[in-house]
């Protein structure tokens, strides 16, 4: 993310999140009909209509009529969904790894916060189709942080379109922290092997991330005070920003997976009194209790992983979700990647013979990130009034022989050709 790119647009991206394109209205009439509903806001409804309208949800049930002139999907014996959400991503802001020039997600220094990931977005990663491929529709771009640092803003997008300005949902939903670690070994650049540390010399430096965290805050919170007390001072961009957090507007997504880290990073935004996301919560489990008090939740990453210690069990990550839910910790999952962010339905897929309820996770997919991330009055859902975001698949989305049939964004349906197709084609067919 270059730093003049970003802060020039930061004010013209807001400007467009608030006004929709043309392309984002849309005056197609789209009936979604004949199939079985699962608008995860009550019982799935048997042969029903979804109508969309100028982007939007118009009508579902059973007895909605098609106007004239719609264009209609005929759904019979499938099902409709919302479309899936895959709540911290690298989608468009990576293509392939291990070629610099190719990823942008992260920025010079340490502490970001006036940077917004939507302006980093590359619509036209081959990425993205392939996600949409498998039923996910809306995905949050969020930029790294260094240890101890602010990357930046995660910026909510539709998978598709010809602009960033064209995909954008939400600017921001949460400014992107990584919590210090005590690190006890680092890498020796200079000799190619790793050092070991005492604990003193790792705490210490631990210490000092975490006091600079403090500081940032605190210079935050004069600066929005000195503003509200109408004092003139020089403007300043990341104090700017980090002002909605301690204003309470925008909340703190942390990476935070040992226990440690995740008590640690809570405590902290108690004390700032900020309200916090802990992202990735490897160890998540650990702490249902205090989670669950102070109503903290949680993006899980891939269930699909190796624990998170060797002496944990094998199925650490498989029923973590069932004891977050078990424990009333609101939670949802998310891939952390680009690349694979098609296997989103799987990894829900995996925690439900592991003791979580279908229904659970297909919301932690769906509805729990758009709460999450205050966006659930747009998506999540099929209901009235919301983003038409929707699927229609031959059965069960979280399995995996299941086909996705239909995909609409925005109200359109969108192609679910990729590269992967493409290629699978290519040399199918070779002699």
């Amino acid at each position: 993310m270059h730093t003049r790119t970003t802060l020039c647009a930061f004010a013209i991206i807001t400007s467009v999140a608030a006004t929709p394109l043309p392309a984002q209205q849309g005056a197609t009439v789209l009936a979604i009909r004949g199939g079985t509903v699962h608008t995860l806001a009550g019982p799935p409804i048997s042969n029903g209509t979804v109508l969309v309208q100028d982007g939007r949800i118009a009508a579902v049930g059973s007895d909605v009529a098609v106007p004239a002139g719609a264009l209609v999907i005929e759904a019979s014996g499938q099902h409709v969904y919302p479309g899936f959400f895959d709540a911290i991503t690298r989608l468009g802001l990576t293509e392939i790894g291990q070629v610099a020039v190719t990823n942008d997600t992260r920025e010079l220094g340490s502490f970001n916060p006036h940077l917004l990931g939507a302006t980093a977005v590359h619509p036209a990663s081959e990425h993205i189709p392939v996600a949409r491929a498998n039923g996910i529709t809306h995905a949050v771009a969020a930029p790294d942080a260094r240890s101890g640092g602010v990357g930046g803003q995660g910026s909510l997008v539709h998978l598709d379109g010809w602009t960033v300005e064209e995909m954008l949902i939400e600017p921001s939903v949460g400014m992107i922290v990584n919590w210090p670690t005590v690190r006890l070994r680092e890498f020796d650049r200079s000799t190619f092997s790793v050092r070991e540390r005492t604990y003193k010399e790792a705490k210490e430096e631990y210490d000092a991330h975490r006091d600079s965290l403090s500081a940032w805050m605190e210079a935050a919170r004069q600066y929005v005070y000195a503003l509200d007390a109408g004092a003139t001072v020089e403007r300043d961009l990341k104090l700017e920003a980090l002002g909605k957090v301690v204003g309470g507007t925008l909340p703190l997504l942390v990476t935070a997976n040992t226990e440690r880290e995740i008590n640690d990073a809570v405590a902290f935004a108690e004390e700032e009194g900020a309200r916090i996301v802990i992202l990735g919560g490897s160890e998540a489990w650990k702490v249902v209790e205090l989670l669950a008090e102070k109503h903290v939740p949680v993006i899980l990453g891939p269930t699909q992983g190796l624990p998170s210690g060797e002496d944990e069990r094998y199925d650490e990550r498989y029923t973590q979700p069932a004891k977050l839910h078990a424990a009333g910790v609101t939670f949802a999952i998310s891939t952390f990647n680009a690349s694979s962010s098609r296997t989103l339905p799987y990894e829900a897929g995996t925690a439900v013979p592991h003791g979580l309820a279908a229904e659970e996770a297909l919301k932690a997919i769906t509805l729990y990130p758009a709460q999450i991330l205050g966006v659930a009055g747009r998506l999540g859902t099929i209901e009235r009034g919301k983003l038409a975001n929707l699927i229609v698949t031959n059965g069960d989305p979280l399995e995996i022989r299941t086909q996705m049939t239909h995909l609409v964004i925005r109200g359109r349906e969108v192609s679910l050709v990729s590269k992967h197709e493409e290629l699978y084609r290519k040399y199918k067919a070779r002699p």
